[in-house]
């Protein structure tokens, strides 16, 4: 019986261009300005400090503003760069230089999911600020309403199950209560180890009915028993 569903952002309810084509070049032209204008600030400094021990060298400010946005380009989930870019899209969300994709049809299926009483969380390789903006700045006005809670890497890795026990222990639910819904095998592999349910959604392609995980094309082909 399925009491929580735990869901992916990027390809699962919103789409890959927009955080590719849209988030991740608006953080990347911005990153050397705001760590000019905000370096002194505590949260800030002590991200940077957290950037230099996972590049592992004793980095000076241009050399870690390189080394930033090395890793955007190379989609690499570091959390603190992943904290530096949920700063940075908080002024973008703010004076609305953009909004939040999210599909019409996980909108629908997210609000009957939550009518229904299944709980509703978030687990993405972008920080949970980030994840509460882009759910909060939508075409479809605030949706963070319908979560009871966000997961981001601090948690731990995505292709991990620990990060998957760790969820359902943080939730308080058997992982079996739970149902994962991401666009990668590598993450519903993980969260299937950890004992949860699984949908693998491919927006992009047909749906193949001998695949290891159950596939659905968008979120209204989601099905699963709540009683």
């Amino acid at each position: 019986m399925i009491r929580a569903i735990v869901t992916d952002i990027e390809g699962t309810t919103s789409s890959l261009s927009f955080v590719k084509d849209v988030l991740f070049p608006y953080s990347r032209e911005r990153m050397a300005n705001f760590i000019a204008e905000h370096k002194t600030d505590p949260a800030v400094r002590k991200l940077l400090d957290e950037a230099k021990k996972a590049a592992n060298k004793n980095l000076n400010e241009g050399e870690l503003i390189k080394q930033l946005i090395r890793w955007i380009d190379e989609d690499k989930k570091i959390t603190p760069l992943k904290a530096l870019q949920g700063m940075i899209w908080e002024a973008g969300y703010k004076q609305g230089h953009f909004k939040g994709h999210i599909y019409d049809d996980a909108v629908r299926r997210l609000k009957e999911w939550k009518a229904r009483g299944i709980r509703l969380y978030v687990f993405s390789s972008g920080s949970v600020q980030a994840q509460k903006l882009l759910f909060g700045h939508t075409g479809h006005g605030d949706l963070t309403p319908l979560f009871s809670g966000y997961f981001d890497t601090a948690t731990g890795a995505k292709k991990d199950p620990a990060a998957y026990r760790a969820i359902a222990k943080a939730i308080g639910l058997n992982p079996g209560e739970i149902l994962y819904l991401s666009d990668i095998k590598a993450e519903l592999d993980a969260a299937r180890e950890a004992g949860m349910e699984t949908e693998w959604l491919v927006r992009d392609g047909a749906v193949d009915t001998g695949a290891e995980h159950t596939q659905a094309g968008d979120f209204s082909m989601i099905h699963f028993e709540t009683k």
